[in-house]
């Protein structure tokens, strides 16, 4: 396919600091045929750990620097977040001044990878290109309802919706069945095995002596760490030793820190902060644990099955799927008393251990990536034709 031929995608997005969706958006992209498709990431801040991570095929435009390249004088960056919150405002609210940073280029298919970018793709001046969307969330959860009648005013007007589970999809036709829904696939994330291997063998620092539990995962109230830290403290007092570790950050850092030294287990429970590669911790933990209230299909559980690592999981969304109880993991319920449970019987059950290890030796004949990718190209390919 020629350069005038190929079909030009914008795909829009906050910024790429390290999450499951940023990892979703990176592997999409690497594998989508250059030969046929000429893609955009246009981003609102040139921020996070994965900002220059893109091919190098992909053109990137940002709207705003990120906070890397904002001065470290606490005086000056008070000055430079409100000027860029002011210049971000405008080019979101100004089709003219977006346009402009955009090349005033006119795309055929644009791409809310996520629906905090939903909003940008259906108010998008370009009339005439397609819309598409994807869906990672569980639309009954307590803390969207805010955000929820914007999001289905929007769902109606996208051209086609992809949910990254069955469950995601099942649980918007619950709630909404008389919504005007576009067309709809299911497709889930894919899942970069030999690149995982691969970077799972770096070297790092010894991890601590013990049984070590390993987490992946960005320090929001919904992921229960919270929950965790009272499960490791309750372990702790009754002499189960064992060490957490958490790879990630975010806005539950400070109340955390101060949860885990009020209960005076610093030296058991780890917040580590982000890791651009998190897969050795993983590798070299004992067991992985994802204490979530709510997640859709967790690229974290892929990858730490991936590493035949045995899981603790809470059953929400697709793990259910993913996870066979008491088979390639251990399925709990969003409770503490649960979490404390499933590490004690981790720590106490070594035939339990032995059994699903012996059962992830197998486990990543049930991902099948080629399969994921062709069917993104072909949605692309099917709203291409229908321009």
């Amino acid at each position: 396919m020629s350069e005038n031929q190929k079909i030009k995608v914008l795909f829009r997005h906050r910024s790429m600091e390290m999450g499951g969706v940023e990892k979703v958006i990176l592997s999409i992209l690497n594998n989508l045929n250059p030969e046929k498709f000429d893609i955009t990431v246009c981003l609102n801040m040139n921020q996070g750990e994965l900002r220059n991570e893109f091919p190098e095929h992909v053109k990137k435009i940002y709207f705003t620097d990120g906070k890397e390249d904002l001065s470290k004088n606490p005086l000056i960056l008070r000055l430079q977040l409100i000027r860029r919150r002011l210049k971000l405002s405008r080019t979101l609210k100004n089709n003219k001044i977006s346009d402009h940073l955009l090349g005033n280029e006119k795309f055929n298919i644009e791409v809310a990878p996520t629906y905090s970018a939903f909003s940008s793709v259906i108010n998008s001046s370009n009339i005439a290109s397609k819309k598409l969307g994807w869906f990672h969330s569980e639309i009954n959860l307590p803390k969207l309802q805010p955000l929820v009648p914007e999001i289905l005013d929007n769902f109606q007007q996208f051209d086609h919706m992809i949910y990254c589970s069955q469950k995601i999809k099942d649980l918007m036709h619950k709630y909404y069945p008389e919504l005007k829904y576009p067309e709809e696939s299911v497709v889930i994330n894919a899942i970069p095995i030999e690149e995982i291997k691969r970077k799972a063998q770096e070297k790092i620092e010894p991890l601590p002596q013990g049984p070590v539990f390993v987490s992946v995962g960005r320090l929001h109230d919904r992921k229960g760490y919270h929950k965790l830290i009272d499960a490791h403290k309750k372990l702790i007092d009754e002499g189960f030793h064992h060490n957490i570790i958490v790879i990630g950050s975010g806005e539950e850092m400070k109340n955390l820190t101060e949860q885990i030294r009020m209960n005076n287990v610093q030296d058991t429970f780890i917040l580590s902060g982000n890791k651009m590669n998190p897969y050795p911790y993983v590798k070299n933990a004992d067991y992985f644990i994802l204490p979530s209230e709510s997640e859709a299909w967790p690229l974290v559980i892929a990858e730490a099955l991936i590493l035949q690592k045995p899981i603790i999981a809470t059953d929400t969304g697709d793990v259910g799927v993913m996870i066979k109880d008491r088979e390639t993991g251990y399925l709990i319920n969003y409770e503490t008393n649960e979490m404390y449970a499933a590490m004690k019987t981790f720590l106490t059950d070594p035939e339990l251990i032995a059994r699903i290890r012996k059962n992830l030796e197998t486990i990543e004949d049930q991902f099948d990536n080629q399969k994921i990718f062709n069917a993104v190209e072909g949605i692309l390919e099917n709203l291409y034709k229908k321009n």
